[in-house]
């Protein structure tokens, strides 16, 4: 590509959700209701599992860093895109979009592994349970998400640094609502064929093996429930992982479609489908099924709520 026609970017401009003047105002408030709702139910889970003793368990423990990594890249997203529903120029300055991208994956990648740790730790606790305490030691949980952030970091770091160090042509349309990987590469004027495989055999990776650990952890999981003579001892084990296999399939179904299949089978309208589904409405729908489905988490919360309530009646 010659010199001449690339163009030094200081902005991009993001095509947004829609086109369509008459659906701004009624989606802004519809992803506006979406996006409290997850900050609420993301803090509340935060906040929860941090202050009450009965939630200071590894389960828990996990929980916490799955809001955090929901809230965050939720929060990566949900604001600037609410903000271009009510501007003229939906514009995206060229280091704002970088940052945006870099977070974005921080966050994502993080939840993909602590989603794995997590079906760890449920086939530890039904398959081992006398070695719970010893196998699932506050260390060990620390280390496991410490190692996931790490991680998530240098993928984060090297897949940015690799795509705005490249080439961006004049045109500086993203065609979607926040700077996501395919649609930059299509601005590249560059050589991609080495950024696009770094990012295929990453995300190959991340979800073959943190899919793998679910996978073997669950039929583990699933062959000691069968061995189990209780009725009522089956039922409190598939109770506990319940809200956990929910969220795996919801997450792991919607990432697969979204960037597993080949380029050629990509359409504009259902990648911003998949990506509102992954981006907004995933990280509000998790607090609510470990919500509705969890009764320590309900005790707790009712718990909360009572404490509150009374601290404001003295007042």
């Amino acid at each position: 590509m010659d010199k001449h026609n690339l163009t030094v970017m200081n902005e991009f401009i993001l095509l947004g959700i829609t086109d369509r003047p008459e659906l701004q105002a009624p989606l802004f408030g519809l992803f506006l209701i979406i996006y409290i709702t997850s900050v609420v139910g993301n803090l509340g889970i935060i906040i929860l599992t941090k202050i009450d003793s009965k939630l200071q368990t590894p389960m828990y423990f996990f929980l916490r860093h799955l809001a955090i990594t929901d809230l965050g890249y939720s929060t990566a997203v949900g604001p600037k895109m609410l903000v271009n529903f009510i501007v003229d120029e939906n514009t995206i300055s060229y280091y704002f979009c970088a940052t945006q991208l870099a977070f974005f994956i921080v966050f994502i990648t993080s939840e993909v592994f602590i989603l794995s740790a997590m079906s760890y730790d449920r086939y530890v606790a039904i398959c081992n349970p006398l070695l719970y305490t010893v196998i699932m030691s506050q260390r060990m949980c620390r280390v496991l998400v410490t190692i996931t952030y790490l991680y998530s970091t240098f993928v984060s770091l090297l897949i940015t640094i690799k795509i705005f160090s490249l080439s961006f042509c004049g045109y500086s349309v993203i065609s979607h609502f926040y700077c996501d990987i395919p649609p930059l590469f299509s601005l590249l004027c560059s050589n991609t064929h080495e950024i696009e495989w770094i990012f295929l055999v990453l995300a190959t990776f991340d979800l073959i093996s943190s899919l793998l650990i679910v996978v073997v952890s669950y039929l583990l999981v699933l062959v000691a429930i069968i061995r189990m003579n209780s009725a009522e001892g089956r039922y409190k084990a598939f109770s506990t992982c319940g809200s956990h296999l929910t969220v795996v399939v919801v997450f792991y179904g919607t990432l697969s479609f979204m960037y597993m299949q080949p380029k050629s089978s990509h359409s504009l309208d259902t990648d911003k489908v998949a990506s509102i589904f992954y981006t907004l409405v995933i990280p509000m729908l998790n607090p609510l099924i470990y919500s509705l489905r969890n009764k320590d988490v309900k005790n707790a919360l009712l718990k909360t709520w009572k404490k509150t309530n009374n601290i404001f009646s003295k007042v």
